[in-house]
């Protein structure tokens, strides 16, 4: 029986193109479980968008003298061309731009209202005296008072990751024009967040599938206590507030762009012309929801929005939020404001994107944060992806091809050794399988490449290409079997190659999408007719080591 997956991926502002941490970080694994998912039989629903909301969108509009709209929709066309480039397969890849979104934050909020979650308070906000204006979070920088770091903003510090409140800050300061903010008294709705705590606790407690830093991080934040959380901000920029007397004022940008799971939902349904089909994914015992984004963003996925779930009633909360650590570049904490970092526009218009994905999926912060270098990119692709997988596919499909009239050749008695890696790789399948449903994806890349090193293991044993001189039924044999291997190994890649996993489908001669076959070993029927393969991928010259360094931080 099938199963119900949701995926929601973690929204990235639109004020600058997307970069390979967000990358490997949240879009990347979301899709290779999603594509497993799909490829197996499951009902799967993977949605996301562009936060037009953030600050960091009116601060980039402000920078560029253009309007935050404007911003919004240049970055919204890249990311959809980026997403086709590099294969990231959503369902529905939307923006907190649309009417529905803002009827379905709103719905939200006038819940929560009705039941008493939300409450009205009179709170200091900072005003800046130079700019004259309230200042959003994002606005306001300063020392954290938890940890000391520096550049700590007033919603959140990124070293520590606490949650905070502008006036918590340190030497406070307005991140535009530099001048210390005065506060001003302004009504705000709030979230009673300390109401959810002990159900929170009771929720997480049997999340032992949970990834130890998610759990840990967040039963220990719940264990400290919560505290009441502004709802609303003075900006003029996001989805009204729809109550009268707060014209002026808009929902805070981190609970609405959680809302966006739900209502990116709705709208993929109404597309679907089955307003209702959203429901499949977000009520009843059988769904499971999952939630990729990086480890900044845990607190908001297993606090906040379960919170707002179970405030609204009658919604899954999370089954799983497998966050990952961050991704270095070249040895360096990235920064964007710096320019340290490698743009995915940049890439794509050069490279080829599975190579960026194999690097990234074996190379994956699941548990640790992991570096991204062009050395170990150039390193995997030509001994990896060319060498040791790619190699082998061309030189079975290619030694087959002219020598058995392109069709797979009829096999005789297989031996032990035949029979043993036949299994093994039916066996590769299976685990590969069961590590990806388990988001332990690294594992499950890297037991893929170790099956790829098994058969060219079995082949130089074989050497059908000496035996076909003398014996060309005994090399037709091991030729069959490593085609049966070529043929698991070309699903097993797939979640994490799918544009060159869906080459060797087609040069094994099988018609139409490769997750059209199931997550199973496909028959290779005596006879079958092949297309004439061609090299899977392109050896890198090292000098794109040192040229594409050069461009970091430039």
């Amino acid at each position: 029986m099938s199963e119900k997956i949701f995926i929601g991926v973690a929204w990235p502002y639109a004020n600058g193109s997307l970069h390979l941490g967000q990358i490997a970080g949240a879009n990347l694994p979301a899709d290779i479980f999603a594509r497993y998912h799909r490829i197996k039989g499951n009902e799967v629903l993977m949605v996301s968008g562009s936060d037009q909301h953030g600050t960091p969108t009116t601060i980039k509009a402000e920078q560029e003298g253009k309007t935050p709209q404007e911003i919004a929709e240049f970055y919204q066309k890249e990311f959809l061309d980026c997403w086709q480039k590099l294969g990231i397969s959503f369902d529905l890849y939307t923006t907190t731009g649309t009417r529905n979104h803002t009827e379905v934050t709103q719905d939200i909020f006038l819940r929560l209202l009705e039941k008493d979650f939300l409450y009205r308070k009179t709170v200091s906000q900072a005003y800046c005296p130079s700019c004259q204006r309230f200042l959003p979070d994002r606005y306001i920088e300063g020392t954290c008072p938890f940890c000391n770091a520096p550049g700590a903003r007033g919603d959140q510090c990124e070293a520590c990751g606490k949650l905070m409140d502008a006036p918590d800050l340190i030497e406070a300061h307005c991140r535009l024009c530099g001048t210390a903010p005065v506060y001003k008294d302004s009504e705000q709705f709030f979230l009673r967040l300390p109401a959810f705590r002990d159900k929170l606790l009771d929720w997480v407690k049997d999340k032992k599938h949970w990834r130890s830093n998610v759990l840990n991080f967040t039963t220990r934040f719940l264990e400290e206590g919560l505290i009441d959380r502004a709802f609303t901000r003075d900006i003029d920029w996001g989805v009204p507030v729809p109550v009268d007397g707060f014209e002026d004022k808009r929902i805070y940008v981190w609970f609405e762009a959680v809302i966006g799971y739900l209502s990116a939902s709705k709208e993929w349904a109404r597309l679907q012309g089955k307003p209702e089909k959203w429901r499949d994914f977000w009520q009843g015992d059988d769904v499971k929801s999952y939630y990729f984004l990086g480890k900044d963003n845990i607190i908001f996925h297993t606090i906040i929005w379960p919170a707002m779930l179970m405030g609204y009633g009658d919604l899954a909360l999370p089954y799983d939020v497998p966050a990952n650590e961050f991704l270095t570049i070249e040895g360096k904490k990235l920064s964007t404001s710096q320019n340290w970092a490698v743009w995915l526009p940049d890439y794509l218009s050069r490279y080829d994107p599975d190579p960026l994905r194999y690097l990234l999926s074996i190379n994956m912060p699941e548990t640790s944060d992991t570096d991204f270098s062009w050395r170990e990119l150039v390193r995997r692709n030509n001994d990896e992806l060319v060498a040791t997988y790619g190699n082998l596919v061309n030189r079975v499909l290619t030694l087959v091809y002219r020598n058995y009239d392109g069709k797979v050749p009829e096999h005789g008695e297989l031996n032990e050794a035949d029979k043993s890696l036949m299994k093994n790789m039916d066996s590769c399948l299976e685990q590969v399988g069961e590590l990806i449903s388990k988001c332990s994806l690294k594992q499950a890349i890297t037991t893929a490449m170790a099956a790829a090193h098994e058969v060219n293991r079995y082949l130089d044993e074989k050497s059908p290409w000496k035996v076909i001189k003398e014996d060309k039924q005994a090399a037709a044999d091991s030729l069959y079997v490593a085609l049966y291997a070529i043929s698991c190994l070309k699903t097993a890649m797939y979640p994490f190659l799918p544009f060159s996993s869906q080459k060797v489908h087609e040069y094994l001669g099988f018609d139409g999408k490769i997750e059209d076959y199931g997550w199973k070993p496909q028959d290779l029927p005596s006879g079958q007719k092949l297309r004439e393969p061609k090299p899977l991928f392109s050896k890198l010259d090292d000098s794109v080591i040192e040229e594409e360094t050069k461009r970091i931080g430039t």
